[in-house]
């Protein structure tokens, strides 16, 4: 572009134009200022948050449409029915059989088509990332674990899951499940007393030779022997699962929408309440009473 040299002339100097300059400078300082009001970094301004609307406080449902349930062997009803096999059936979270009445069958108009198990025999708290994947896409109201004799009913006591790992794989779990499901309802149900479940199936001659094949060896091997040692090692082991409910309920508990429900470790389950062919799994007895204590936590009123 060309430029044109022009004369230089001297601006007149005029009382209106510098009234004009001070009025602008005073009108772009009380925009300044009242801008920085607005955002609350200078100062309060109860003006501008009053039309802010504060979030809705999480607030739990007791009627759930759809249920998904997470965990290990307890949960598809390993050794409820059959030897060695699994009977999601009997599952006091998902089953359809009407002798347990299962959660599932409690809260939902459509159980059938509305729950499902993606538990699996045998998984351990390193599993539920995963088995927290398969639930999201199904987007369930309420999602059930129970999850962690595994950890515990090792073939030693060294073996056993540390309590700080489980604590983490706990954490990260319910974290990707809140971030894939920022609504949906978690009951999470304490691990068994595995000690009591020793002290009631070892008055089973039967059970005891089962559990020879290497049924929570840390817990049940040498079931009769009743030294100090033979007993230190399953206090260890009930100390390890006490640890694990410890964890379970600490992270549960920072989630307004998560609810933790101890009584699963204090119910004394009884031996006609265990499976009829390892005497340690829950059989269709134990399998109704852990829908039953989960439909009082999960329908119990307020917080």
């Amino acid at each position: 572009m060309t430029q044109i040299n022009r004369p230089f002339r001297a601006p007149r100097r005029r009382f209106g134009h510098r009234i004009s300059r001070s009025v602008t400078a005073v009108a772009a300082l009380l925009i300044a200022l009242t801008a920085c009001g607005a955002d609350g970094a200078s100062g309060p301004n109860p003006g501008a948050s009053a039309g802010r609307q504060a979030k809705p406080a999480a607030v739990w449902r007791t009627d759930p449409g759809s249920i998904a349930a997470l965990g290990d062997s307890i949960t598809v009803g390993f050794d409820a029915c059959t030897v060695l096999a699994d009977c999601p059936e009997v599952s006091w979270a998902t089953g359809t059989d009407p002798k347990v009445n299962s959660l599932a069958r409690r809260l939902l108009d459509r159980p059938a088509t509305h729950s499902w198990n993606f538990a699996r025999t045998g998984a351990l708290m390193s599993d539920l990332p995963g088995q927290v994947s398969a639930a999201a896409a199904r987007k369930p109201e309420l999602v059930t674990v129970l999850i962690g004799a595994n950890d515990a009913c090792r073939r030693t006591v060294g073996a056993m899951t540390p309590a700080a790992a489980f604590r983490t794989d706990f954490a990260r779990s319910l974290k990707e499940l809140r971030r894939a499901l920022p609504r949906t309802q978690v009951y999470v149900a304490a691990v068994p007393d595995l000690l009591r479940l020793w002290s009631e199936g070892r008055k089973n001659p039967l059970g005891k030779e089962v559990w020879k094949l290497g049924v929570c060896g840390s817990m049940l091997s040498d079931p009769d022997d009743l030294t100090k040692a033979a007993q230190d090692r399953r206090t260890a082991v009930r100390e390890r699962v006490m640890a694990y409910n410890t964890a379970l309920a600490e992270v549960c508990g920072k989630d307004p929408l998560c609810r933790f429900d101890g009584s699963v470790f204090d119910y004394r389950f009884t031996g006609r309440q265990l499976s009829t062919w390892d005497w340690f799994h829950p059989g269709t007895g134990g399998q109704q009473q852990l829908a039953e204590l989960a439909f009082r936590t999960i329908t119990r009123k307020g917080s």
